[in-house]
C-alpha cells in the first residue's frame, strides 16, 4: 500500500509507503526539499502536515495541522504537506566506498582536518556545500561537510570538531593511522549555491561550519566564476579560525572574495569584528534583499540568524539557505 504526498498550492505529488519518510520519498520521486542531519535531530527539514495523518517517532499519530520533521514522517494516509522548500531535482547518486586515511592534523584545540582518499578509479560526484556520511561499526552514521571543491572528487576532506565524548570524535578519529580504513557513503545535501543567480553570495559560518564554505569559494575559484562572495567566519577566539592565513591569501589572490573574522571572545588588541557572525552582518548592509545567504554552523546560530535577517533585513526566506550542526548525543549532523 502506499499513500498520496501532495504539496499545498501547487500540482506535486508523489507516492509514499507507510514504512517511507517523505523526504525520502520526494527525494526517489525527483522532488528535493531542505535537510541536514535526516535523522530527526535538527529543523532543517520541518514543514507543516497541513492534512492527513502521520507516524511520527516520539509523537506517535500526528494529524494536521502540525509541524513535522519530514525526515521523520510516515504516512497513515493521503496528506498534504506545506514544506519550506521544494524543487525538481534529478534523484541523487551516492556512493558507498571503503576509504583510506591519508593524512590526519589537528589545528586547533578543537578540530582535526582529516584526509581520505577513494579507491583507484572511484569517484563521488557532489557540489559544494554537501556532505558524507561515515558509516560506524553498528551502521549508525556520523554526517560530515565535504571541504574539497568538487574537482577533487576521488578524495574527502572532513573538518572535524572535537565532540566531548563522541563515538567518532573523541574516540575513532583519535585512533586512526596512516592507511586506514573508513567507510563512507556520498553525497548527501540541499546546501549549494544556486548558481541560476547572479546575485552576491553572503556566506556565514562559525566554527567547523567553514568546511562546506571552503569547497563553495574553491569551486567558484576553478570554474573561474566572478560573482561576488562575502564570508563573515566566527569563532570565540582567533585560534579558533584555524585557517585564517589560507583565507586572507585567498581574498589576495581573488578580486571577488571579501572575509571578515569575527571573534566572540576576542583577546586584547583584537581590531576585528566581534560578536556574532549575523550581528555583524546585520550591521554591514541595510540592505539584504539581493543577497543570497548560506549559513552553516551551530543550530542556534541558523536559527537566530534567519529570524534576524527577516525581522531586521527583510531577507526572503528563499534566499537564506542553512546547513545546521547538531549534537552527536543521539544523532549528529553536518559538522
Amino acid at each position: 500500500m502506499t499513500f498520496t504526498v501532495s504539496v499545498k498550492d501547487s500540482e506535486i505529488a508523489f507516492d509514499c509507503g507507510p514504512q517511507q519518510n517523505v523526504l525520502d520519498a520526494a527525494e526517489r520521486a525527483g522532488w528535493a526539499i531542505p535537510y541536514s542531519c535526516r535523522k530527526g535531530v535538527c529543523d532543517s527539514c520541518v514543514g507543516t502536515l497541513v492534512a492527513g495523518t502521520f507516524q511520527v517517532p516520539g509523537r506517535g499519530k500526528v494529524s494536521g495541522p502540525a509541524e513535522v520533521r519530514l525526515c521523520h514522517a510516515h504516512p497513515k494516509s493521503d496528506v498534504e504537506i506545506a514544506p519550506k522548500r521544494v524543487e525538481q531535482r534529478t534523484p541523487p547518486v551516492r556512493k558507498r566506498l571503503t576509504t583510506t586515511v591519508h593524512r590526519r592534523r589537528q589545528v586547533a584545540p578543537g578540530v582535526t582536518i582529516l584526509d581520505l582518499r577513494y579507491p583507484i578509479g572511484r569517484r563521488t560526484p557532489f557540489r559544494a556545500g554537501q556532505f558524507l556520511n561515515i558509516i560506524l561499526d553498528d551502521g549508525d552514521t556520523r554526517s560530515y561537510s565535504l571541504a574539497n571543491p568538487p574537482q577533487y572528487n576521488d578524495l574527502a576532506q572532513l573538518h572535524v570538531r572535537h565532540e566531548p565524548g563522541g563515538v567518532f570524535s573523541a574516540r575513532i578519529l583519535q585512533q586512526l593511522e596512516f592507511h586506514d580504513t573508513v567507510e563512507i557513503e556520498a553525497p548527501f545535501g540541499e546546501f549549494f549555491v544556486d548558481d541560476r543567480s547572479e546575485a552576491p553570495i553572503t556566506l556565514l559560518a562559525t566554527g567547523t561550519g567553514f568546511a562546506p564554505m571552503r569547497s563553495i569559494i574553491l569551486d567558484h575559484a576553478a570554474r573561474r566564476l566572478t560573482r561576488p562572495i562575502h564570508l563573515y567566519w566566527g569563532a570565540r577566539t582567533l585560534d579558533d579560525l584555524y585557517l585564517l592565513d589560507t583565507v586572507e591569501t585567498w581574498t589576495k589572490r581573488y578580486p571577488w572574495l571579501r572575509f571578515t573574522p569575527v571573534l566572540s571572545r576576542p583577546h586584547p588588541g583584537w581590531e576585528g569584528a566581534t560578536g556574532h557572525v549575523q550581528d555583524v552582518l546585520i550591521a554591514d548592509h541595510t540592505d539584504l534583499h539581493t543577497h543570497q545567504i548560506y549559513a552553516c554552523g551551530s543550530e542556534a546560530m541558523t536559527n537566530s540568524a534567519a529570524d534576524a535577517l527577516a525581522r531586521e533585513r527583510g531577507v526572503n526566506p528563499e534566499r537564506f539557505h542553512a546547513d545546521a550542526f547538531v549534537s552527536a548525543a543521539g544523532a549528529p549532523a553536518a559538522v
